[in-house]
């Protein structure tokens, strides 16, 4: 993998988005689809190769002076993050295809604009640009959450679309106050800069509040709750893998380069992402839908992840960037194994379901594998990510944080029991479904999850299972990304050309 082609793997995505705009036949949007995912999959894949000895690629756009270039950066943590999220987008979009939701005439293509973005905030080296990836990446959600018109999901996505455009507006905000500031938005010309001056880091503040409420920290969670059980199964697991992990990615990078891991503010963070993991899981107790319970698990587990950069020690680093990728993967395979679920028999609520553990036994054990890794219960990745953290919080002397992060764990598990025993292990619903939007499908009709629409989740539960035999690998790595945001000379040498 060479540095001039980084601008390519942003790039690629929004040229063909153009190209499926003009093209009608779906089968042909779904090929394209489906194989520029694969093609950014395997940049990703050669990007680890590359960068997995502390190299790193930068490259230019226009080849124009430091401070006017468009700077694309890629080392151990963005290739990392690159694969994974066109992992999921590969396997979301399968999904999609399984279902015949890429049928819709502007799916194909938002979804492209969508990736497109997510790579683009992953390479940036550019605090502006990062600010306009991120907006590239937003634009083509608000018609994904929208798509299908259903009157809930039109006012999830005015939610949606009111939350992140006053959020927007602080970040550029922000970016504003940085520029008058130090006269740079530059990333490697800002290395330090929020350490040795209180302005500075006041500024720099603006932006990671905004990108908090982006990432759904706690106590600017709401609109996640309220939005993503709205949009449909594919959506909503493609956003759990992209969307606040890209604010979270972008918090650990600024945090190492701006404020060069200053223990001065750690305390806020450990005290926040502590709130995040415990109310995100208590608020998954009351609800009584699969993806609702689902999206609060998501504001729970975002607490543990940034529980790593609150740390900002070097096992610290590791466990959360090591949490981030198992996360991504095991919350998509949930969403995707209960939207088959919610597909075959018309509904999510768990009163409406039951004893489909009997009839769908590889679905079941798809899901409960998921369901155990995220609650971190060996032999699945989760299990590594959480005694990692917990050993480094503990390494740290966090022990408040270590107390919730095992107190929450023991809930999650009794929330994903919940699921468990209201879908797949309780009775058949006596009555068929009449309210709350639900199909005529019932349990009593003789349908059955078709394979290929069990088949995206599959290949997630078995990567989280993978990573969990094979965790020194994704270890390694992850360290390595540690080691680059400890130490920031070779990225800040990389972006500013010196």
């Amino acid at each position: 993998m060479t540095a001039a082609l980084l601008p390519l793997i942003a790039a690629g995505p929004l040229l063909v988005a153009a190209l499926l705009v003009l093209v009608r036949p779906p089968i042909v949007r779904r090929v394209l689809l489906l194989a520029t995912s694969a093609a950014a999959l395997t940049a990703g894949i050669l990007l680890i190769r590359t960068t997995r000895d502390g190299s790193i690629l930068s490259h230019n756009v226009g080849a124009w002076p430091n401070g006017i270039a468009i700077p694309f950066v890629a080392d151990t943590l963005s290739a990392l993050m690159i694969t994974t999220t066109a992992l999921l987008t590969l396997v979301c979009s399968a999904y999609a295809a399984a279902t015949a939701e890429d049928e819709a005439r502007y799916f194909a293509p938002l979804v492209l604009v969508l990736s497109a973005g997510v790579y683009g905030a992953l390479l940036t080296g550019d605090l502006f640009n990062l600010f306009v990836f991120i907006e590239v990446m937003l634009l083509p959600s608000y018609g994904l959450l929208a798509m299908a018109g259903a009157l809930t999901r039109l006012r999830a996505g005015r939610l949606y679309v009111t939350v992140n455009l006053l959020t927007s507006t602080i970040f550029l905000a922000g970016v504003a106050l940085v520029y008058g500031v130090t006269g740079t938005v530059n990333l490697g010309e800002l290395a330090g800069a929020a350490k040795d001056s209180p302005l500075v880091a006041a500024a720099v503040g603006t932006v990671l509040v905004a990108l908090s409420v982006k990432a759904a920290v706690v106590p600017v969670h709401g609109w996640l709750t309220r939005t993503y059980p709205s949009a449909s199964p594919a959506v909503t697991a493609l956003f759990s893998g992209l969307h606040t992990k890209v604010a979270i990615y972008a918090i650990y990078r600024l945090y190492a380069l701006l404020f060069d891991g200053d223990a001065t503010y750690l305390w806020i963070g450990v005290a926040v992402v502590s709130a995040t993991m415990l109310i995100g899981v208590l608020g998954a107790v009351g609800e009584d839908t699969t993806r609702s319970i689902l999206v609060f698990h998501m504001i729970s587990q975002i607490g543990y992840i940034l529980l790593g950069a609150a740390l900002f020690t070097t096992l610290g680093l590791t466990a959360g960037i090591f949490y981030l990728i198992h996360h991504m993967i095991v919350k998509a395979s949930l969403f995707l194994s209960t939207g088959a679920i919610e597909h075959t028999y018309g509904s999510n609520r768990l009163d409406r379901l039951g004893d489909i553990a009997r009839r769908e036994p590889l679905l079941a054990l798809v899901f409960m594998g998921a369901a155990l890794s995220l609650a971190g219960l060996p032999p699945f990745s989760g299990f590594v990510a959480k005694l990692t953290l917990v050993t480094a919080a503990v390494d740290d002397g966090q022990w408040i944080a270590v107390a919730v992060a095992v107190a929450v764990s023991l809930i999650t598990l009794m929330s994903m029991l919940k699921i468990w025993g209201g879908a797949f292990w309780g009775p058949p619903p006596e009555e068929p479904p009449e309210k709350h939007g639900d199909s005529p499908v019932t349990i009593a009709t003789g349908v059955r999850v078709r394979p290929v629409v069990l088949a995206p989740a599959l290949v997630l539960t078995a990567t989280t299972l993978g990573l969990g035999l094979g965790a020194q690998v994704l270890l390694e790595l992850s360290a390595q990304a540690a080691a680059g945001l400890l130490d920031t000379t070779g990225y800040v040498q990389a972006v500013i050309g010196r």
